[in-house]
Formats: C-alpha cells, sequence, structure tokens
C-alpha cells in the first residue's frame, strides 16, 4: 500500500480514534484546522496539499450538531482543495435512530444527513454499527458497514464464563445479537444460547417494563446492543435478570452514548460492567464499570482494504 497516495484527518470527536488508525497504517495525522467565531460559527480548513490525494475524514456526528456540521466543512474543503477522493469515516452514525416514518408527520433524520453528506461530496463513507442496516441503502455513494463485535467478542471470550449466555434487549436487536452469539460460538468453540427482553416503551429513553424470554437462571448473561444512549433500558435489563436468578450480567455496546445521568446509573446497576468501543470519544473515568476497546485496527484494515482493492467484508467479518 502507497502511504503517499492518501491522508488521514481528524475532526474534533475523532482525533484521538484518528491517531490510533494512523499508528495502525504507519502514516501521520494530517493537519486540519477549525477556527471559531464568537458567535458559535466555524469554518474548516487543511494546513497541507491535499490535491489528487484519497482523504480519509474521521469524525462521529454525536450530538451536539456541531460535529455533523464540522464533517460537512471539512468534506467541502477537500472537495474545493482538489482531493482526489474523500472518504467520510463515521464511528457513529448520528440520527441513526430516525431511519423511518413511523408516525405521521415525522422527519427521517437518517435519510436526511446521508442526503447532506453526499451533497457536500463525500464519495465514499466508512462506518460502525448502523442502528439499521437499511440506511445503507439511503446512499448513492459506497458505503462499508463494519462491525463492532469484531473487537468486542474477543474480549468477552476472553473471559471464559463458564454458563454464557447471549442476551437481546429488544424484540429488534435480536439479529443482532443473534449474530453475536455466533461469533462467541466461532471464539469459544462452544454454543451460545439466546434470550430475548420484551420492553414496553410509553417514550423515548423511558422503559416502563421488561420481560426475559428464556432461561437465565445461573447464567452468565451478556446483553449485547449497537449502542447505549441513557443506559435505563441495560440498567432495567440487569435488574431484572439478576432477579430472575442470573449469576452475573454484563452489557456489551458499540457506541457508548452516554447522556445525562447514565454514568451514574450503571455505576448503581447490577451490571458487573459495560464493554464499549472509543466510536465516541468520552472520560472512561467517569464510571468504574466501563471497559473501552479501540476500532483503530479495524478501521485500518477497512481503510488498507480500499487502497489495496481487495475485499472489505472478508477483513470484517459480521
Amino acid at each position: 500500500m502507497d502511504k503517499n497516495q492518501f491522508k488521514v484527518f481528524a475532526g474534533s470527536k475523532g482525533e484521538a480514534l484518528a491517531q490510533g488508525i494512523c499508528k495502525e497504517l504507519g502514516c501521520e495525522l494530517g493537519k486540519v484546522r477549525v477556527d471559531r467565531f464568537s458567535d458559535g460559527e466555524f469554518c474548516a480548513y487543511f494546513e497541507e496539499s491535499v490535491r489528487g490525494q484519497w482523504v480519509y475524514l474521521v469524525q462521529s456526528t454525536c450530538p451536539s450538531s456541531d460535529n455533523l456540521m464540522e464533517l460537512l466543512l471539512m468534506i467541502d474543503a477537500a472537495k474545493r482543495a482538489s482531493a482526489g477522493r474523500v472518504i467520510a469515516v463515521i464511528p457513529y452514525f448520528g440520527w441513526a435512530r430516525q431511519d423511518r416514518k413511523d408516525k405521521p408527520r415525522v422527519s427521517i433524520g437518517a435519510k436526511l444527513v446521508a442526503n447532506m453528506l453526499q451533497t457536500a461530496g463525500a464519495d465514499r463513507v466508512i462506518t460502525v454499527d448502523l442502528h439499521a442496516d437499511q440506511i445503507q441503502g439511503f446512499f448513492d455513494i459506497p458505503v462499508d458497514h463494519v462491525y463492532g463485535s469484531n473487537v468486542l467478542a474477543p474480549y468477552i471470550a476472553a473471559l471464559n464464563l463458564k454458563k454464557l449466555i447471549v442476551a437481546s434487549p429488544d424484540v429488534g436487536g435480536s439479529k443482532r445479537a443473534s449474530n453475536f452469539a455466533k461469533k462467541l460460538h466461532i471464539l469459544t468453540d462452544r454454543e451460545v444460547p439466546m434470550v430475548i427482553c420484551y420492553k414496553n416503551r410509553p417514550d423515548f429513553n423511558k422503559v416502563s417494563e421488561i420481560r426475559v424470554l428464556g432461561d437465565i437462571y445461573g447464567k452468565d448473561v451478556v446483553i449485547f446492543d449497537d449502542m447505549c444512549d441513557t443506559a435505563g433500558t441495560l440498567c432495567k435489563a440487569a435488574e431484572v435478570m439478576k432477579e430472575g436468578g442470573a449469576k452475573s450480567v454484563r452489557a456489551v455496546v458499540t457506541h457508548g452514548v452516554l447522556s445525562g445521568n447514565a454514568c451514574e446509573r450503571i455505576e448503581a446497576s447490577a451490571l458487573e460492567e459495560l464493554v464499549c468501543t472509543d466510536s465516541i470519544p468520552f472520560d472512561p473515568s467517569c464510571c468504574s464499570k466501563l471497559h473501552i476497546e479501540s476500532l483503530a485496527t479495524l478501521i485500518a484494515r477497512t481503510i488498507r482494504a480500499i487502497q489495496t482493492c481487495t475485499s472489505v467484508s472478508e477483513t470484517n467479518l459480521r
């Protein structure tokens, strides 16, 4: 792979991860600057030439919306600076929960963000564990959708839990949890059963009831999901499982959004630990139960595959 044919840059929400990616690729992190005006407006510009280069821009579009706007401005700046290709590396794709019209007169935020990225000039997108696979269809450019389970499953397998069982926090996440259980089966060379939680959600970020469908008595339960926002569902599920006789309960998520008082809620919960990736930067000292696995190697492998025109899916198996 010719390191002179591409450059990696980072937005303010992607710098730490981008440094790890560059270390894996054996290249230097490019220099980009974001200047802010007193009214809150800002502009992005590159401090080095990107003419003819394949430019990889690492930035999660987690709230606030400034992070999305920063990525859009970097894409626009790269196109205007005659970059050969512009690839948006979005470890956490924000607004992904707004992927369908589930009630009258509601926006489809994920589609809007896809349109904005393409209009800004992105030629390709690399992202990790979309909230829904069909979001890839919102784009008219290539989307490399890679899976956080490739870095999360080895950690759980290494714990050598004797009575391991995987739980989906809701019916909609059963396919995701099933794939995680299959990966653990391969890594541990033993069958990993799965149970499903049924939850009643009266409003956003509120769960009134959770029931576990399956046998968890005496089991080491690992709840697997794509994200943890307020941690309400995970903490409630852990409580119900412990009351149902589970030996231990852990939560594994790709994206630790951890909004509001999520860290305090996790600290006080029945969870043994919350395992997540560094798709969203945050201070791990906020909660003693947090364990973080890096996506740097996974994303670097994807970039290497793109640059060498080899299969992305073969190096990032689900």
